[in-house]
């Protein structure tokens, strides 16, 4: 009996010793797996963060920096329109010394309106020229007197303000990629009469 005494705790302490090892593996089996999820899981997070940047780099960047240069041409030609409808009523500051129109008010008048759009040292104004253009003549403005068109009898004051946006983009490489839409220089022109030769 006593010999069985021990066989039997011998074979108890054998079970508990597997069942131990069991567990110990089992254990070391899931934080294995654990450690190996968290793992895939941070990969996961970077590769979806890499993709994240390259569709903003190379997809929604261009498209946003598209409706800004949308948004800065708008903005050139209310300029120019706002120039020439201002420059055209300033050609009525006439007197007996021109009266014609006075040219050098309306191109001055259109200067101002459009002054953001001649570079860092725009002029102050047009002085006694009725015609002036920034640097590399990509932002122009002319006043010119002429018969007017519906009638010959009248004398009318055209302004004309004019800026190149393919020559001188807003926002750099813009450009070119307006240039299909664009095809010409940005202008306004704005027609006024000054003076009636039948009144004279």
């Amino acid at each position: 009996m006593a010999g069985r005494g021990g066989t039997d705790h011998h074979l108890q302490s054998g079970t508990d010793a597997l069942v131990n090892a069991m567990n110990l593996i089992t254990t070391t089996s899931l934080l294995s797996a654990r450690r190996v999820h968290c793992r895939s899981t941070q990969k996961q997070r970077g590769v979806v963060a890499i993709e994240f940047a390259l569709v903003f780099l190379f997809g929604m960047l261009p498209l946003l920096l598209l409706m800004l240069a949308g948004v800065m041409i708008f903005a050139v030609k209310q300029s120019l329109t706002l120039a020439a409808t201002d420059g055209a009523r300033a050609a009525l500051h006439y007197g007996t010394g021109a009266p014609n129109g006075n040219l050098p008010d309306a191109c001055t008048t259109a200067l101002k309106d459009m002054i953001w759009l001649f570079g860092p040292n725009p002029p102050k104004d047009c002085g006694t020229a009725s015609s002036i253009s920034n640097n590399d003549a990509t932002a122009q403005i002319t006043a010119v007197t002429d018969k007017c068109p519906s009638a010959k009898e009248t004398t009318c004051v055209t302004v004309t303000t004019t800026y190149n946006y393919n020559e001188s983009p807003l926002i750099l490489g813009t450009g070119s990629l307006y240039g299909w839409l664009l095809k010409a220089p940005l202008q306004s022109i704005a027609v006024i009469q000054v003076y009636n030769t039948q009144g004279s």
